[in-house]
């Protein structure tokens, strides 16, 4: 073994358990190191007797050969050199771990990890499968980190590896020695002396991280082109290869769930506030039945096609869906404390996942309660509480997606009988009653059903009792506790001038253009032959000449008459508050890439088609407008 490279430490208080805590993560969590990896699996753990320890044929020499038989051709040999050695009552720990990469190739690879807590090492012993079926050590590709106490409150790390000569690396499954040394170590080396805890579990924590790896990169693969034709203003890689890591996630938990339950017909869902609808799009494509429904139409909805079941609707909690499997609530906002309600209400075998973000109670914005906790970790204990007093078991896990809300809850099966359904609605509407009394109280006065325990109760021990100032009679009508303080949002209304009758439109833009031309000095002859762009008129001016309904109408759109003239870029421009007719002399071509840029691959042949006819589309409105306004001009000049 070479002594690749070497770090300080100087923190006594945390060493030896930080850098233990620092293995642990690069055990459970190479990803986080090494981008490449998708996540590594648990495969087995033991416990075993150093090599050689208690001579040829001791109990302890017998475990550890025997443990090694069982997945792979180990011999003595095969251990010198790794600095094993120490007293017999140490035993070494041994885990044996599967690495999955990104992308395939290269396929998942086995490894043994041997941590000797008695020497301060950890050594990683890939491994190659033969001909027959078993593995053995690649002996050209261990490495080994290893942690020294040198005096006092000084300690050092060190990364050791094979000769690097015979080192083959793959730069994925295999990390370059250079990598080993200049990027694991100093992260290993931080990890170390962190005291950092985190209040989420790993991600990826109840499906096969080896099938999501494997379904993620098809999909992604599958859905890659709407990158590219994206017609939204938001930003298309963050939002489709989100929705695609969580359709990825759904597939996985509701195949395990088929074969659990012995089933084979495929779930079917509803995603309530379905947004772009691309996740329902995803999820009908791979066979299940479901629609998305959401308060406000998108423009790529168009796109998807009819197999693509997208619903413009206003979702409110009295609506049951009594023939769904599941729910869905992917950054459903204000229904995310209600999807819970409404999945139980709806049928005795209705789930629910919901992806938790923005932070809404019952009745309105969510208030903390809880100085002790982050107020996301508060918001995720409230909503899991919601699924317990709703009768479910909730599970918590952690996605894979490039946002900062990460964390899902599932709702699965239930913790009543059928039979009790009347007595959890009952208790349901009560605490949905006690949390709208509560919501009126200022934060401070405030207390939950549960009475603000600090941690979440047992779905066993949950137990809701109206308090003595909820006025809540012995048999609620849960329908009325839904409708009483719930404000749906309503259909989102379009302000931004471009519904505006066409008629309004032209009135104003004839008009600015007169006020801009009205000080024009010079000869007829001079105006043929020279553009003119009359004067620049401050925004204030032009509306002291509007009338007064026109400036009312004006006054319900956002941003006023400065975005009804933005809207009509053609003719004017708006610069500093002031407006001026734009001169397309002065116009510049947008910038081209900066040398050395990679350039976006080419479009395929249908995605291009496609962007081409919406090119098109638009320069010929906009040619229109240049063209009626030009007439406009030159019936002002006449």
């Amino acid at each position: 073994m070479e002594l690749l490279a070497e770090a300080s430490l100087r923190d006594s208080a945390l060493l030896p358990g930080g850098f233990w805590a620092a293995v642990g993560v690069w055990l459970e969590k190479p990803q986080v190191a090494n981008k490449r990896l998708c996540g590594a699996r648990q495969d087995g753990a033991w416990r075993a007797a150093r090599p050689g320890a208690g001579g040829e044929g001791s109990p302890g020499r017998r475990a550890l050969e025997a443990a090694c038989e069982a997945f792979c051709r180990c011999c003595r040999e095969d251990f010198e050199g790794l600095g094993l050695a120490g007293p017999a009552e140490e035993e070494l720990e041994v885990v044996l771990r599967t690495l999955v990469p990104k992308a395939c190739p290269p396929a998942p690879a086995r490894e043994m990890v041997v941590k000797d807590i008695f020497n301060g090492t950890v050594t990683f012993l890939p491994l190659v499968q033969t001909h027959d079926g078993k593995y053995k050590i690649k002996k050209s590709n261990i490495y080994q980190v290893r942690l020294l106490h040198t005096q006092d409150n000084e300690w050092s790390i060190s990364m050791f590896s094979s000769p690097p000569e015979n080192y083959i690396s793959d730069g994925i499954l295999c990390p370059k020695t250079t990598w080993l040394g200049s990027e694991l170590l100093p992260k290993l080396a931080k990890w170390s002396t962190e005291t950092t805890k985190c209040e989420f579990k790993n991600t990826l924590s109840l499906i096969s991280v080896a099938r999501y790896s494997k379904i993620y990169q098809d999909l992604k693969e599958k859905y890659k082109d709407i990158v590219k034709v994206w017609p939204e203003v938001t930003d298309p890689e963050k939002f489709v290869y989100e929705d695609v890591a969580i359709a990825s996630y759904l597939l996985i938990l509701w195949e395990d769930e088929r074969a659990e339950r012995g089933l084979s017909k495929k779930q079917s869902f509803v995603d309530l506030g379905c947004g772009n609808g691309l996740l329902v799009h995803i999820l009908n494509n791979e066979g299940h039945p479901g629609k998305g429904i959401d308060v406000r139409r998108r423009k790529i909805w168009d796109m998807y096609g009819p197999q693509t079941h997208l619903e413009e609707n206003t979702v409110s909690p009295d609506n049951l869906y009594p023939d769904v499997d599941w729910l869905i609530g992917n950054h459903s906002d204000e229904l995310t404390p209600w999807i819970p309600v409404i999945a139980a209400r709806s049928s005795y075998s209705c789930r629910y996942f919901l992806l938790p973000c923005c932070f809404f109670d019952f009745y309105g914005k969510y208030n903390r309660r809880q100085s002790k906790k982050t107020q996301y970790r508060e918001y995720l204990d409230f909503v899991m509480e919601v699924g317990f007093v709703c009768g479910f078991r909730v599970e918590e896990d952690c996605l894979r997606i490039p946002s900062t809300k990460r964390v899902c809850l599932i709702g699965t099966s239930r913790t009543y009988l059928a039979t009790q359904g009347a007595v959890l609605d009952e208790q349901r509407a009560q605490y949905i009653s006690r949390r709208q009394s509560n919501f009126m109280v200022a934060p401070d006065h405030q207390t939950d059903g549960f009475h603000q325990h600090d941690s979440l109760p047992a779905a066993s021990d949950v137990t809701i009792c109206p308090a003595a100032d909820t006025k809540v009679s012995q048999k609620t009508d849960v329908g009325k506790v839904l409708i009483s303080g719930f404000l749906p949002r309503g259909k989102e209304q379009v302000r931004n001038c471009t519904t505006l009758p066409q008629d309004l439109v032209d009135k104003v833009v004839l008009k600015v253009a007169k006020l801009l031309l009205k000080e024009t000095k010079g000869s007829p002859l001079e105006m043929s032959n020279t553009w003119n762009r009359g004067e620049s008129l401050p925004l204030s001016e032009i509306a002291e000449h509007l009338d007064k309904d026109t400036l009312k109408r004006l006054k319900n759109e956002y941003g006023g008459l400065q975005t009804l003239l933005r809207n009509n870029h053609q003719v004017f421009e708006v610069l500093n508050g002031k407006v001026h007719i734009r001169d397309w002399r002065e116009w510049k071509p947008p910038r081209k890439n900066k040398p050395g840029k990679q350039l976006k691959q080419r479009l395929p042949s249908k995605a291009l088609k496609r962007a081409c006819v919406g090119f098109t589309s638009t320069i010929l409105r906009a040619v229109r407008c240049l063209l009626n306004s030009v007439v406009m001009l030159m019936g002002v000049r006449s």
